[in-house]
């Protein structure tokens, strides 16, 4: 369970890191899995041609177990509160990060977005859209299938600013923004955060409110990087008006945020 300080620092910072949230040797066995699907040679450096190669939706037994130990559930429960989640039947997407001197072409900072637009293409990624209701995602995650160190392209968080997007949002009412609408001034309210590394060990696992800001870099270490993204997915839109005031972790941090704007 976690502990009352944790879930302070998830409300505070917008996201908590859980060590050995599932097996290193279950994260073995679905690296060798990915591996095949790569095309590259394990033990060939010479066939790791790209910088990142992105994998899909994997639903095999070993995924997920991996997305579904107890140590997560109650997690799930305390973080975004019981009956409000759904549980994962897969995992993905996969960016595998290779060392590499190339820019891979998607280090910039972002948001997730949830739902796709009532209007435009939602085959453009930049169209699909958040709002401060978070419909369509209760959690970020980020899986480690991989030790990832500092060289290891570690994911970049900005730490509280999914504070400063929830007020951003809050402006923007039900329809939310675009990706395209949010990145327009590059995130800028959020440059003065101070950066963090989703490091650790495999079975390491970095749950992240749904609007922290965050982006990838280039791989500069010797071993390939593994790790999954996925949404945990809601059962109902966020609420910020519960009558009984049984507010969610995730909840609470956006409140405050408005609170204090």
């Amino acid at each position: 369970m976690l502990s009352a300080s944790q879930i302070r620092e998830f409300v505070r910072d917008g996201f908590l890191r859980i060590e050995a949230a599932f097996p290193r040797d279950l994260a073995k066995e679905c690296r060798s899995i990915l591996w095949q699907d790569t095309g590259c040679d394990e033990g060939d450096p010479s066939t790791w041609k790209k910088p990142v190669i992105r994998l899909g939706n994997y639903g095999q037994e070993p995924f997920v177990r991996v997305a579904n130990t107890p140590v997560l559930h109650n997690a799930f429960d305390q973080l975004v509160g019981p009956g409000r989640w759904l549980p994962r039947t897969s995992l993905g997407t996969f960016p595998i990060r290779f060392p590499s001197p190339d820019d891979p072409g998607d280090a910039g900072w972002h948001v997730d977005t949830s739902f796709p637009p009532e209007d435009g293409s939602p085959h453009d990624f930049l169209n699909w859209r958040v709002n401060v209701k978070s419909r369509g995602r209760a959690l970020l995650m980020l899986f480690l299938f991989s030790d990832v160190e500092e060289n290891d392209a570690p994911t970049r968080i900005r730490v509280s600013s999914h504070l400063d997007i929830a007020r951003r949002l809050a402006r923007a009412g039900e329809s939310g923004l675009s990706l395209r609408e949010l990145a327009v001034n590059v995130f800028a309210e959020t440059s003065p955060r101070p950066e963090a590394l989703a490091m650790g060990e495999a079975g390491t696992v970095y749950l992240c409110h749904p609007f922290l800001v965050h982006a990838a870099q280039p791989h500069r270490g010797t071993r390939p990087r593994f790790i999954a993204q996925p949404p945990l997915l809601p059962t109902e839109d966020l609420r910020l008006d519960r009558p009984n005031g049984a507010y969610s972790a995730v909840e609470q941090a956006i409140k405050i945020a408005l609170e204090t704007f």
